[in-house]
């Protein structure tokens, strides 16, 4: 069995990098006094840490001239690798101040595209307005794909659509949304408000493919209400659900926040499913094998605040 080693590090003479700060100083001033003012610091001190490096190298890091000190020849090959070695512990030490106070990094959150469309543009307006330090990206895909990014951490938050009364491990409720039945232009079923679930018996649809969460719930409905949902096409691609059902004649199940515009513009209707309401919850998940970084935590709270305004808006049923 291969068993992980530790990097190796051996320091000695480089473990006090204040040392090498005063080290810099004296080679860039070229007098103790002046380094000893700039540090804040005294010029006897700074003489005894110039005595320990050098006693800790084995070589003279310094000449002692009239004007004050100069680099050796040993100085002068130590002083660019020192000054970069100082400039790296300095970027750290800011990085790690920031991420103190303020979230750095890159997010990386998955969504379904019914989903991604009404979320994905106010979350990025608000992470950079409130989190300039936080990069997204963004990976949009069907339900089976987005449950696989999070399985191999490819992605570090998923928004999904679960139609069960719980919640897998990892996941927090952001909203409940109704179901509805989708369908064109003047078409005779979807003319009303609301739609009984049985009704759906044997209508044309396009669905996304299994294994799908949609297709599994619908599925056992059907089989609770024993009727038959069986497609005539699948397709896991909204723009296309929704240009069969607008040109084709054929059905489509969303919520109605996937079909606004069209919906608004007269080119579909939509019909909500009841007896039983057919319902999903908009789940906010996290990667299954990592956890949350600040900038996760930041992402995952102003998603929360996005869904709690669509809420506000109607649209949604806050959880």
């Amino acid at each position: 069995m291969h068993r992980p080693k530790a990097s190796e590090f051996q320091l000695d003479i480089t473990s006090d990098l204040q040392k090498w700060r005063s080290f810099v100083a004296i080679g860039e001033l070229g007098s103790l006094t002046r380094a000893a003012l700039f540090l804040d610091s005294s010029q006897s001190f700074l003489s005894r840490q110039v005595n320990a490096l050098e006693r800790e190298c084995g070589a003279r890091l310094f000449n002692r001239t009239g004007r004050g000190v100069e680099l050796s020849e040993a100085g002068e090959r130590l002083f660019p690798q020192v000054k970069e070695l100082l400039e790296r512990a300095q970027s750290l030490e800011h990085d790690i101040r920031a991420d103190l106070h303020e979230p750095v990094g890159s997010v990386t959150v998955a969504s379904l595209p019914s989903i991604g469309t009404i979320l994905i543009g106010r979350l990025f307006a608000e992470v950079r307005a409130r989190h300039p330090g936080v990069s997204l990206k963004v990976l949009e895909g069907s339900s089976g794909q987005v449950e696989e990014w999070l399985s191999d951490a490819r992605t570090d938050l998923a928004i999904l659509y679960r139609y069960g009364p719980t919640l897998p491990e990892q996941e927090e409720a952001l909203a409940t949304v109704d179901s509805y039945l989708i369908g064109g232009k003047g078409d005779r079923m979807t003319t009303q408000p609301t739609i009984p679930f049985s009704s759906l018996d044997g209508l044309p649809f396009i669905l996304p493919a299994a294994p799908n969460g949609l297709r599994t719930a619908l599925d056992a409905g059907a089989r609770r209400s024993r009727i038959s949902i069986a497609p005539v096409i699948e397709a896991d691609s909204l723009p296309l659900q929704k240009q069969l059902s607008a040109d084709e004649g054929l059905y489509t199940v969303l919520p109605i926040h996937a079909v606004w515009n069209e919906v608004q513009e007269g080119k579909l209707q939509a019909s909500r499913i009841i007896d039983p309401s057919f319902t999903r919850i908009v789940s906010l998940a996290y990667s299954k094998s990592k956890g949350p970084t600040r900038a996760v935590t930041a992402v995952a709270a102003r998603l929360t605040d996005i869904v709690g305004q669509i809420a506000r808006q109607g649209i949604w049923l806050a959880d």
